[in-house]
């Protein structure tokens, strides 16, 4: 006679849904993306005598740092359900185009830098929240990526409201808005670690 009360631990494991046993195994590439946001943050509004073309290429080497990490956490999580994970992928190729954008078109002015910017986060910030609701019920820590997720609307809404104060005067909002995302990023991928432990 088998007692399945008595071993809580498995039974855990064997509701987990694929994703998470997945995502748990890969909690050290969100670390690595809040490591590379905090870094454009401190480099953003650190750097002295930063100009357009400075800040344009910066940006564009985060967000494609950001893009191949997203997708890298798409396909490791390969494990997991289409429907659910597909929202890594769309944020992470979001992100690859945007950098590559700023690679091939580095003089561009600064209204249409900042419009570039805030669009990129509101949709990034939808996927994520996006994502966040499809793991909510299994990871706790999900709300961390939702935090995010409204952080980065709230950041694209801002830049969208101030057209008219040049990308410089912005560096500061950018820096942090940057810092802040990558803390949360560093706090979820910590998140993710705690499940990683044999079943």
């Amino acid at each position: 006679m088998t007692d399945t009360q008595a071993q809580p631990g498995f039974e855990f494991a064997l509701t987990r849904p694929h994703l998470l046993r997945s995502l748990e195994h890969i909690w050290w590439l969100p670390l690595l993306r809040g490591v590379a946001s905090i870094a454009f943050g401190i480099l953003a509004f650190s750097w002295p005598g930063l100009t357009l073309l400075t800040l344009t290429l910066l940006w564009g080497a985060y967000a494609l740092a950001d893009g191949v990490l997203a997708l890298g956490a798409a396909i490791s999580a390969r494990d997991g359900e289409t429907g659910v994970r597909w929202w890594l992928a769309l944020a992470g190729i979001v992100s690859c185009l945007a950098g590559v954008m700023t690679f091939f078109w580095p003089g561009m002015t600064t209204l249409v830098l900042l419009m570039f910017i805030a669009g990129w986060a509101i949709i990034i910030g939808v996927l994520q929240i996006w994502g966040a609701i499809k793991l909510c019920e299994e990871l706790k820590g999900a709300w961390l990526l939702a935090v995010n997720g409204l952080l980065s609307i709230a950041f694209g809404v801002v830049m969208f409201a101030q057209p008219g104060a040049g990308a410089l005067a912005l560096v500061w909002v950018i820096g942090w808005f940057a810092v802040f995302a990558g803390c949360l990023y560093i706090a979820l991928a910590f998140q993710w670690k705690k499940y990683d432990r044999p079943a």
